[in-house]
């Protein structure tokens, strides 16, 4: 004797129309559209990422009235560096090298685009046997 107990009665999934504000004004763009009036919808987008400081990052960066420039090192520095390690007939790989560094730390030196670190400074002195002039921004 088996034992099968299938419901077969039917199941019918319903959806539940929108409530809220959008249901709102779903419904009014309908209404508007069947009479044939024109109608405008303005709608908020909502930040949901900083409410703590209130203002959106967006806002706070337009309402930021400084100015922001990178402090460059001075040619003096630049040049030394540069004619210090083509003296010695080294690359900026093999500088970077024989101080421990990377390559791009050189590189930022010599164009300018960092300002060097006072270790870093001695370790070239020491590398390169001379003494680089002080890196003035």
């Amino acid at each position: 004797m088996s034992q099968c107990q299938q419901d077969w009665n039917t199941v019918t999934w319903t959806k539940r129309a929108p409530t809220g504000a959008k249901a709102h004004d779903d419904k009014l763009v309908n209404e508007a559209m069947r009479k044939g009036q024109g109608f405008d919808i303005e709608r908020k987008i909502h930040n949901q990422g900083n409410k703590k400081g209130g203002l959106t990052n967006a806002a706070k960066i337009e309402e930021e009235s400084e100015t922001f420039k990178t402090k460059r090192v001075g040619s003096e520095f630049k040049s030394a560096l540069q004619k210090a390690r083509q003296a010695k007939a080294l690359t900026q790989a093999d500088l970077a090298k024989l101080i421990n560094e990377k390559s791009t730390v050189i590189n930022e030196y010599e164009s300018g685009k960092a300002i060097p670190n006072g270790q870093v400074i001695q370790k070239l002195n020491r590398a390169l046997g001379c003494t680089l002039p002080k890196a003035t921004a």
